[in-house]
C-alpha cells in the first residue's frame, strides 16, 4: 500500500526530500547493544526474546487486522520453519523479496533498489550475524534517522496467520534476510501496522541517509531521460508510484497496479529501427505481476533489437520485473523518486567533467512567531528564528547546483503523529524571496539553479507549533579536483551539533598549530582570515590585522604567555560563532555592516547594554568613515566589551563598588 503523495507542483514538476550520517557512530535503538545481548544469550544457552518489541499483538498494531485474526497470530523462528535456515543464500537480490499481507510496498520498493547498491546495502545489513555461527535468535539492522544511523536489535520470531507469512516472505524458503529486516524496520516505526501505507521517499532516505528528489511524471522535466540515465550511471536508488486508491491495489488489464510502489532498476538506450530507444526497467515488490504493453517480456519490440542487447537486457520470467518505453512510463506512473548520498542525478549535461557536492548540516528548534507564507514574510521576520547562509561559487545554466533539504523530527515516543506543514524561504542578500517551498511531509527538499552569490535559507512552519529540524544544504562545485577533500574550508557554524563544532574547530586549530599544541598571534591571524574569507558577508568588513589578533589573544590568553591553547581557542570559537549569528541577524539589509541602531541591537542581543554616549564612542572607535561596523571590528568590539563586563561583574560580586563613565569604559575597550 502506498500513501498518497501530498507533493505540490514545484518548478519543472519536481519536489525533493532528503538527508548523511556515519554508520561507524551508531545510536543504539532502545539502548540495546547487539553484541552484549548476544553474548549474554550464548553464555546462558538461551534464545533472545525482545521485550521492547515482543511476540504479541502490540507489535502488530491494533488496527492492521480484525480482532479475531489478531489473536490467531502465531510467532515462529526460522529454526522452527527450516532445518537449515540462512540469513542470505547466493547473495542479496530484489528477487528474494515477495510482499506479504502488509501493505508496505513503499518500503519494499526502496529495499529492492537497495539490493542493487552495495555501497548502501552494507550499511543496513551487517555481516556479523547468521544462523550458522553464534546463533542466539538475535539479529540487528541499521537505518538512518534524522542525521544519525540507528542500530535496531530484534529477535527472530516472525508473525504468521493461518500458516502463512503476515510480513514479506522470501522466494527461497530457507533465506530470511527480507523478513528480519522488515521486522527491524517495523520496530523502528513502532509496529507492523505503521508499515501499512507510507511514503517511498521516506524509505529511500531511511535506507541511505541520502537526499531524495521527486519528479512529477504528469508534468515531467524536459530532460527526464537524461536525469534517469545520470541517476542509473551514478548508482542512485530509484522508485516510482502509480496513482489510485492505495487501499485497493487494483490491477489494470495492462498489468499495472494502481496505488502501488515499484522499483526502477535500470534505464538504458537501445538501437531500435535505425534509431535509439530509451527504455526503463521496473520491478514489482509483489514478486509477480508485470506490464503487458510494448517492451514487456513477450512484446514484438524485442524482435527488432540486436541479439547481443536482447540477451543482455531481457529476462523472460514472471518475477515482477519488466521494461517499458519512457512515453509509457510517464503515462502509467505518477511520480519518480531518485535518491543518493549527494544529488548526483543532477550531474547530467555537464561538459566540464565530474563535479563534487559539499554538504553542510544544521539541527535546531523552530519556534512559533516566524511568518510561514510569502504574503507574511518580511525582512525582519528571520530575527526570531534561525536563518542559514550559503555561498554559491559556480554556475552551470544547464543543471541545478543547490539542493536544500529540511526534515522535521517527530516527538519522542510518538510514531504515528501527523506531519506538520513545514518548508523554507530561499532569499537573496537583500532579503528578496527567490522561492518558497511548503509541504505537509516529514521532509521537504528543493533543487535550485542559482547564480554565484550569497543566499539564505529560512526554515518555517505553516502552523504555530514548535518542531525540531535537520537542515541540509548541498552545493555543487564545478572546480572539484581529486585531491580536494571538501568544497568549503572551515566556516563558523551557527547551529551545528556540538560534536560537529568540536571536530570542526579542533581540526582547524591543529592545522594552524602545525606540530605544536598552541598558536601565536600570527597563526591566529592566518586562521581567522581563512575563516572569514569563505563568506562574502563577513569578509566585506576587512581582514584581521596582526595588531587586532594580538589584542584578541591578550583577552583570551588565560596563561598570559602570548599563545592560545586548544581549550582557550575553543572558548574563542564559541564566541565567534555567537557573534556571527548575531551579526547576520541584525544586519537587516545584508550589507555586511551594522549601522548605529543595528550595533545597539546586536550588543543587546549579546546580553550587554550601553548608553548613548558609549554607543557613539564605540562607533567612532570601531566604525568606518560612515559609522558602519564590519564583522571583523564587531568581533573585536564584542570580545572587549564582553571581557570587561565579566571583569566588572566579578569585582562587583566581590564587594567592590564600581562607577564608570562612558569615557572610562571606552578607555578600557580601546586600550586594554
Amino acid at each position: 500500500m502506498l500513501a498518497p503523495s501530498s507533493a505540490p507542483m514545484p518548478e519543472q514538476g519536481w519536489q525533493t526530500s532528503g538527508a548523511t550520517g556515519s554508520p561507524q557512530n551508531l545510536r543504539k535503538f532502545k539502548s540495546q547493544d547487539f553484541r552484549e545481548l548476544r553474548a549474554s544469550c550464548l553464555s546462558q544457552g538461551l534464545l533472545f526474546e525482545d521485550s521492547t518489541f515482543p511476540a504479541h499483538v502490540s507489535s502488530i498494531g491494533p488496527s492492521l487486522l480484525p480482532q479475531e485474526k489478531l489473536w490467531r497470530i502465531q510467532w515462529k523462528r526460522p529454526t522452527e520453519l527450516q532445518r537449515n535456515p540462512h540469513l542470505i543464500t547466493d547473495g542479496v537480490s530484489r528477487f528474494d523479496i515477495m510482499q506479504g499481507e502488509i501493505g508496505d510496498c513503499w518500503m519494499l520498493a526502496a529495499l529492492g533498489s537497495l539490493t542493487l547498491r552495495k555501497q548502501f546495502l552494507e550499511n543496513v545489513l551487517p555481516k556479523d550475524q547468521g544462523f550458522q555461527e553464534d546463533y542466539a535468535g538475535i539479529f540487528h539492522f541499521r537505518f538512518w534517522q534524522y542525521g544519525e544511523w540507528v542500530d535496531v536489535v530484534i529477535d527472530d520470531r516472525l508473525p504468521f496467520l493461518n500458516g502463512r507469512y503476515l510480513s514479506v516472505h522470501p522466494r527461497t524458503s530457507n533465506e530470511f534476510w527480507p523478513s528480519l529486516l522488515e521486522k527491524a524496520y517495523a520496530k523502528l516505526q513502532g509496529s507492523y501496522q505503521n508499515l501499512n501505507g507510507g511514503y517511498l521517499s521516506d524509505a529511500l532516505v531511511d535506507l541511505t541517509g541520502g537526499v531524495q528528489v521527486q519528479f512529477s511524471l504528469k508534468e515531467p522535466p524536459s530532460d527526464l531521460e537524461e536525469i534517469l540515465r545520470a541517476a542509473d550511471r551514478s548508482r542512485c536508488l530509484m522508485g516510482c508510484s502509480t496513482s489510485g486508491q492505495s487501499s485497493r491495489n487494483i490491477e489494470l488489464r495492462n498489468g499495472i497496479v494502481q496505488g502501488h510502489a515499484y522499483t526502477v532498476t535500470g534505464a538504458v538506450k537501445v538501437p531500435y529501427k535505425n534509431a535509439w530507444k530509451h527504455i526503463i526497467r521496473i520491478w514489482n515488490p509483489w514478486g509477480h505481476g508485470e506490464w503487458k504493453g510494448p517492451w514487456s517480456d513477450n512484446s514484438p519490440q524485442w524482435d527488432r533489437v540486436e541479439p547481443k542487447y536482447r540477451e543482455a537486457l531481457l529476462r523472460n520470467k514472471d518475477d515482477g520485473e519488466f521494461w517499458m518505453c519512457c512515453k509509457d512510463f510517464q503515462e502509467q506512473f505518477s511520480w519518480l523518486y531518485i535518491c543518493n548520498n549527494t544529488p548526483t542525478f543532477l550531474d547530467f549535461g555537464d561538459e566540464r567533467g565530474t563535479a563534487a557536492w559539499s554538504l553542510t548540516s544544521y539541527t535546531n528548534l523552530w519556534s512559533p512567531g516566524l511568518p510561514s507564507r510569502r504574503s507574511r514574510y518580511s525582512r525582519g521576520a528571520a530575527s526570531t528564528n534561525p536563518q542559514y547562509f550559503f555561498k554559491v561559487l559556480d554556475h552551470n545554466p544547464k543543471t541545478c547546483n543547490v539542493a536544500i533539504s529540511l526534515m522535521q523530527k517527530p516527538a519522542e515516543h510518538v510514531q504515528d503523529e501527523r506531519n506538520l506543514g513545514i518548508g523554507f524561504f530561499i532569499t537573496t542578500e537583500n532579503s528578496r524571496v527567490l522561492k518558497q517551498t511548503f509541504l505537509q511531509a516529514r521532509d521537504v527538499t528543493s533543487c535550485l539553479m542559482l547564480s554565484p552569490g550569497t543566499y539564505a535559507v529560512v526554515p518555517a512552519a505553516a502552523e504555530d507549533q514548535e518542531f525540531q529540524f535537520l537542515l541540509r544544504i548541498f552545493i555543487k562545485n564545478q572546480d572539484y579536483h581529486e585531491n580536494s577533500s571538501s568544497l568549503t574550508s572551515p566556516e563558523l557554524p551557527m547551529d551545528v551539533p556540538r560534536q560537529n563544532q568540536n571536530s570542526s574547530y579542533k581540526a582547524l586549530f591543529l592545522r594552524h598549530a602545525k606540530q605544536g599544541s598552541t598558536i601565536d598571534a600570527s597563526q591566529l591571524q592566518q586562521l581567522l582570515n581563512e575563516v572569514i574569507s569563505q563568506d562574502e558577508m563577513t569578509s566585506l568588513g576587512g581582514r584581521f590585522s596582526f595588531d587586532s589578533c594580538r589584542g584578541i589573544l591578550a583577552l583570551m590568553d588565560l596563561n598570559s604567555n602570548g599563545r592560545l591553547t586548544l581549550q582557550e581557542f575553543g572558548s574563542l570559537w564559541r564566541s565567534l560563532t555567537k557573534y556571527r549569528e548575531i551579526f547576520f541577524r541584525e544586519d537587516r539589509n545584508r550589507s555586511g555592516f551594522l549601522d548605529v541602531a543595528e550595533l545597539e541591537n546586536a550588543i543587546q542581543a549579546a546580553g550587554l547594554s550601553v548608553d548613548v554616549v558609549l554607543l557613539r564612542l564605540l562607533t567612532l572607535r570601531y566604525g568606518d568613515g560612515a559609522g558602519r561596523v564590519g564583522f571583523r571590528d564587531f568581533v573585536c568590539c564584542m570580545l572587549r566589551l564582553d571581557t570587561m563586563s565579566h571583569a566588572f561583574q566579578n569585582l562587583a560580586e566581590g564587594g567592590s563598588q564600581i562607577s564608570m563613565t562612558a569615557m572610562e569604559w571606552l578607555t578600557l575597550v580601546m586600550y586594554t
